[in-house]
């Protein structure tokens, strides 16, 4: 069983567009009203796994506060009001979908900000540090942005969006840590890490599949009435990623050195996607529905444009350095000899 959901989540390029299929025919054959009552158990099921694994204690190392400072003006003060441009030109006349481009904006880093630095060979522990401030910070500003940028066009009910919040991040956050500790305690760090740790990320995925399905099927109706409402939706989200990727590439390039530099990217440019669609289907209910199909555009949009970019990350920032000589491993002797063994 553990080996289907981790299957299910090392492709999300295909998941989660089969459960958008799945979602738009089962809303077209029943009733999707009762999967509403769904919402709830599946967030939990959605954000709890993920914060198990979550470095709180990163949060006061010190020693990096220039890139993490970098990291969070490009999160709070540049992509979010892109993001609310983006918004207004393309959604002049669905301001809940324009709303759902600027909260996929304002929920940075996952646990794949890690996972992405990690496949690119970039700073780590940067990448843990940025992916808890961000998860933070961005719980904290989302309601404020939303009702400074939004709240003329859209009711946002900040107290309410505050509450939700509180349920679907700091309270599985808290059960998140005690059972992190409780494993610890009972099996030891060492078996942890080895045999369970890795678990937690394919439940999270069961979540996101079980929202997504959810969304689509209570947008089903509209979608098949007009089905290139996708493709309206998907182009302002590829450019948003774009403008993101070049943004924090030219920032990375000129500032910080190839590890920082990728950990800025990661960071910077992979969004938290899983509470962004818990916080539109539970505030907003069916309203959210128009959110929720923004956010799981950016799914698929977010895993592929990933994957390509560690692909060229070398093109970007160069060869990381050799260990034993400090140059870099395309030039390097000990590079060469030791991938021809």
């Amino acid at each position: 069983m553990w080996k289907l959901f981790a299957i299910i989540q090392k492709n999300l390029t295909v998941s989660i567009p089969l459960a958008m299929v799945a979602g738009l025919a089962g809303g077209s054959l029943i009733n999707p009203e009762p999967f509403k009552n769904l919402i709830i158990p599946l967030t939990f099921l959605m954000v709890y796994p993920m914060m198990v694994n979550l470095e709180l204690k990163k949060v006061f190392s010190n020693g990096d506060l220039k890139l993490q400072g970098a990291a969070q003006v490009i999160n709070f003060g540049i992509i979010p009001f892109i993001a609310f441009g983006a918004g207004k030109i393309f959604f002049p006349d669905n301001p809940m979908a324009a709303f759902g481009l600027l909260l996929a904006s304002l929920l940075p880093t996952s646990g794949m900000t890690i996972s992405w630095t990690g496949f690119a060979r970039g700073n780590i522990n940067a990448a843990v540090k940025m992916t808890v401030i961000g998860l933070i910070a961005g719980s904290l500003l989302t309601p404020l942005y939303g009702k400074w940028l939004m709240g003329a066009v859209i009711e946002i009910p900040l107290a309410q969006v505050f509450r939700q919040i509180l349920l679907i991040v700091f309270l599985p956050m808290a059960l998140g840590f005690l059972t992190k500790q409780i494993l610890l305690k009972y099996y030891g760090a060492d078996y942890y890490n080895s045999n369970i740790k890795q678990k937690f990320p394919s439940l999270s995925t069961l979540g996101v599949l079980g929202i997504v399905f959810v969304a689509m099927a209570l947008k089903a109706e509209s979608i098949l009435a007009n089905p290139l409402q996708l493709m309206h939706i998907l182009i302002p989200v590829v450019l948003l990623y774009m403008v993101n990727f070049l943004i924090s590439t030219v920032v990375g390039k000129l500032f910080f050195e190839r590890g920082d530099a990728i950990a800025l990217v990661y960071g910077t440019v992979m969004r938290n996607l899983s509470i962004a669609l818990a916080i539109a289907m539970i505030t907003f209910g069916k309203e959210g529905a128009d959110i929720a199909l923004v956010i799981s555009a950016a799914y698929i949009i977010q895993v592929q444009v990933a994957g390509w970019y560690v692909k060229h990350t070398d093109r970007f920032f160069g060869f990381p350095l050799c260990s034993t000589c400090n140059i870099p491993e395309n030039v390097c002797v000990c590079a060469t000899a030791e991938a021809q063994v």
